[in-house]
């Protein structure tokens, strides 16, 4: 592990990660807790909170000066999807609600995360070093 490499990322990748890490973790109690209550409800905006976070940091990261990389498609279908996901909840439809949510810790957490850990990429650096 190299957490000096993380610390001496720029800041806008570091809040990127950390909002990522906390949108994941946090996305995992909101599946396994109790749905519909108040705490579940209150997570839930921070949630969307954390997910408009890593998409608008994303927009900064390059992976050359001009360039986007394909992930950089994620950042429209995690904005549209946090809407569809408030939209979903707001109307009671549970379904739909419970899949869009699915659907975005997999497509707009999931995926991302696992291309961070390829070797040559900062978070690869952090976890196993190098």
């Amino acid at each position: 592990m190299n957490i000096d490499a993380f610390l001496t990322a720029p800041l806008h990748i570091q809040i990127h990660a950390l909002a990522a890490m906390g949108a994941l973790g946090l996305g995992v109690v909101q599946f396994s807790a109790p749905k519909g209550t108040i705490p579940h409800r209150a997570l839930g905006y921070v949630w969307v909170g954390l997910m408009l976070t890593v998409a608008g940091t994303a927009y900064f990261i390059r992976e050359t000066n001009s360039g986007f990389s394909l992930l950089h498609l994620l950042i429209p279908v995690t904005v549209i999807g946090v809407v569809f996901l408030t939209l979903h909840a707001r109307r009671g439809n549970v379904a739909r609600h419970r899949t869009t949510a699915l659907v975005l810790m997999i497509a707009a957490l999931g995926i991302p995360g696992a291309a961070t850990l390829i070797p040559g990429r900062l978070m690869h650096v952090v976890v196993f070093g190098g």
